[in-house]
């Protein structure tokens, strides 16, 4: 059997390969371009491509491919093999420096939001040194940034390592400022995205139009149970879903990715997958693997692996909780409160410098987390609200109100923790619960941003929660840098900041309709959906962030703003037809061929004289009755989805998608759902949410 520490990253071009294959300056070189950002050069490109090449041929890689993140959400990929024609006939296998550090896919086809005509094709990749090539299906696939003829950033990965850069340049401007931080050259974000997920038998799921072309069930009645009993979660992992578990984590360790954690969730069929902490564009990349080998281990198993928001109605979604931090080239956890955290002002600062973050750009952070698949899934009992507000804990609340109140805090000594057995051992208690209903929670070390959807990449939230904090910690540094007493003024600072921004911390049950009206007095952003939440993207003080930092350009910010109307837009249009297709092939002929059968019954008891058939009488009207409101509903639903075609603004057609060809969608499966309650098993023509949610067993 072979082991974990001999399999683990055996198929990723790391440091560890690099110090072995390359020549030391060579080394030396690229890892200055690696830890320090300097620029490479070609001739150190040459030398990495021929070792990356060997090494790649050597494990069987006949291919490579510059692996790259468009705005799909996706990734995409364009191989080209290593052969160059030889004299006689023959070939051999080359891969020369400019082939690692550039290609050239076609830009045309990828989504651009107008920054670049159908006509204008071309577009570049660029290798991303700091994110480790790795083989994949027998390629050799290369981490890129793609981008247009013209410059402009195309995909996810370039704003999120310009993101980087700007916190980091930032973050070492306020660090200097301390003692004990002269070594202190760079700083990066961390990221340990958990990531939940549904497996379903695939012979099920084959029989489930919806499921196949939308992700999720647009129908379905509620099955008699579902996790009402709170025995899922946390509960005893079924074999096949087990072996499934652990051909997934060696998949993983093979490519470097550091799955941690594994456990069901609280739906039927839920789980979750874990990672320890990484560099967030490694994170980034790790998780788009993730994601792609949960798909195709699944296959293997007979399963589908459902990364959809919300999959099934009535039972928890899926998200994917973005564990972020600031750390040094030193090593230092900037996000560390120590053991004395109410006396630690250089944690204080960098900890109200997110407050202010989160407060000044919450609209950022709800349109960094908005899809069409998410709307489904924030705001209900399972997953935080729409409404973006931060959690701190009784410590660090306590601490920031003796700040702010101008007197001592008074500490209070560790608890041991009293559970009424004798055997069991004796432990701390931790200095705060945690708060499963808050957007943005601090968690000892770290914030826990958990509004992401599962399906979506985290590039956009890290980047632009990266760059938020980039700009307080801009702002700070202008005003101390100016200081002549240094500790009067930061004081000064961090209680003008807590007075401030105060209204976004909010520690109780954000699930609570009282939370909603308590929000709404302190001026805090309830943007719903995704149309509404897309409006504010190109206010002026968001462009102003973008373009000062040099993240985004205005057009670049523009094009995001087009495309993800449109892909709202496209999204819905597909479920709306699937509901359409499905409505008048498969439920509305069941049900009037189980009404034919009831209307012969009635006759055959009619005839047979004084058999009783208000049964089947009773059960006659409420079908055809149901019927005809189905019928109907879908003709509305037709009418709503032809109303589209009228409009051209992207922000205009989601928001009518949202409102008016959502809303239809939401109406017909009511009277659906409410059909399948009548008509019997073995007439329905798709599998039921029973036969789903427990299809693995």
């Amino acid at each position: 059997m072979e082991k974990v520490t001999e399999i683990f990253g055996q198929n990723v071009f790391n440091e560890t390969v690099m110090k072995e294959r390359l020549p030391k300056e060579t080394y030396k070189q690229l890892m200055k371009t690696i830890d320090g950002g300097e620029k490479l050069d070609s001739a150190v490109a040459n030398i990495v491509a021929n070792a990356m090449k060997d090494w790649a041929i050597e494990k069987g890689a006949t291919h490579f491919t510059h692996w790259f993140q468009p705005l799909t959400g996706t990734t995409a990929e364009k191989h080209d093999s290593f052969i160059a024609p030889a004299a006689g006939g023959k070939v051999i296998m080359e891969f020369s420096g400019k082939e690692l550090v550039q290609g050239e896919p076609d830009a045309s086809s990828f989504p651009s939001g107008g920054i670049r005509a159908t006509f204008e094709a071309r577009g570049y990749t660029a290798w991303d040194p700091t994110s480790y090539a790795f083989i994949k299906d027998g390629t050799l696939c290369i981490p890129t940034a793609f981008c247009s003829y013209t410059g402009e950033a195309l995909d996810k990965k370039t704003p999120l390592l310009r993101s980087m850069q700007a916190i980091s340049k930032q973050a070492v401007r306020i660090l200097h400022l301390f003692e004990g931080n002269e070594n202190v050259t760079s700083v990066k974000t961390t990221v340990g995205p958990e990531q939940e997920y549904f497996l379903v038998d695939k012979g099920v799921y084959d029989k489930r139009e919806d499921l196949i072309f939308t992700g999720r069930t647009l129908f379905g009645a509620k099955s008699p149970k579902g996790q009402e009993l709170e025995d899922h979660y946390f509960g005893m992992i079924k074999p096949r879903v087990q072996e499934f578990m652990k051909d997934l984590n060696k998949e993983l360790w093979k490519l470097g990715i550091l799955a941690k954690t594994e456990h069901n969730e609280v739906a039927p069929a839920q789980h979750e997958l874990a990672p320890i902490f990484s560099t967030t564009n490694i994170a980034c990349d790790d998780n788009q693997l993730t994601m792609e080998m949960m798909r195709k281990v699944a296959s293997r198993h007979g399963m589908v692996c459902l990364l959809h928001e919300k999959p099934f109605a009535g039972v928890n979604g899926s998200g994917k909780h973005n564990n972020w931090s600031i750390s040094t080239n030193t090593g230092k956890n900037l996000l560390d409160p120590g053991a004395t955290p109410e006396s630690n002002a250089q944690f204080l600062l960098f900890l109200v410098a997110v407050i202010k973050a989160v407060d000044d750009y919450q609209d950022l952070l709800r349109i960094s987390v908005a899809s069409a698949g998410n709307d489904h899934r924030l705001g209900a009992n399972e997953a935080p609200p729409a409404i973006v507000s931060m959690f701190l804990g009784d410590e660090l609340s306590a601490i920031l109100d003796s700040i702010e109140a101008g007197k001592p805090y008074g500490k209070h000594e560790k608890q041991k923790m009293q559970i009424g057995v004798t055997v069991l051992p004796e432990f701390n208690k931790d200095a705060t619960d945690r708060n499963r209903t808050s957007p943005f929670a601090f968690t000892g070390n770290k914030f826990e941003f958990r509004m992401l959807g599962s399906s979506e990449s985290i590039a956009c939230a890290n980047v632009f929660l990266n760059t938020a904090v980039a700009e307080e910690l801009a702002q700070f540094a202008e005003v101390l840098e100016k200081s002549k007493d240094f500790n009067k003024d930061l004081h000064a600072l961090i209680l003008k900041t807590i007075k401030e921004h105060k209204r976004i911390i909010f520690n109780g049950n954000g699930y609570d309709d009282s939370w909603v009206k308590e929000a709404e007095k302190r001026g805090l952003l309830n943007l719903k959906s995704t149309p509404e939440a897309l409006t504010k993207i190109l206010d002026k003080k968001n462009v102003d962030l973008f373009e000062k930092h040099g993240v985004y350009s205005k057009v670049e910010l523009t094009s995001r703003y087009e495309i993800h109307n449109e892909n709202y837009t496209k999204i819905i249009n597909i479920e709306a037809l699937t509901s359409i297709d499905m409505v008048r092939k498969l439920y509305l002929p069941a049900a009037s061929s189980y009404a034919k059968e009831l209307a012969e019954t009635i006759e055959l008891k009619k005839t047979a004289g004084g058999v009783d058939d208000s049964y089947e009488a009773d059960l006659l009207k409420k079908i055809s009755t149901l019927t005809a409101k189905i019928y109907s509903g879908v003709q509305e639903l037709e009418k709503a989805v032809d109303g589209a075609a009228k409009l051209s603004e992207a922000g205009k057609t989601a928001l009518y998608y949202r409102n008016t060809v959502f809303a239809k969608m939401g109406d017909l499966r009511e009277l659906v759902d409410e059909l399948e309650g009548y008509v019997p098993a073995c007439k329905w023509p798709v599998p039921s949410y029973a036969e789903l949610l427990y299809s693995v067993r």
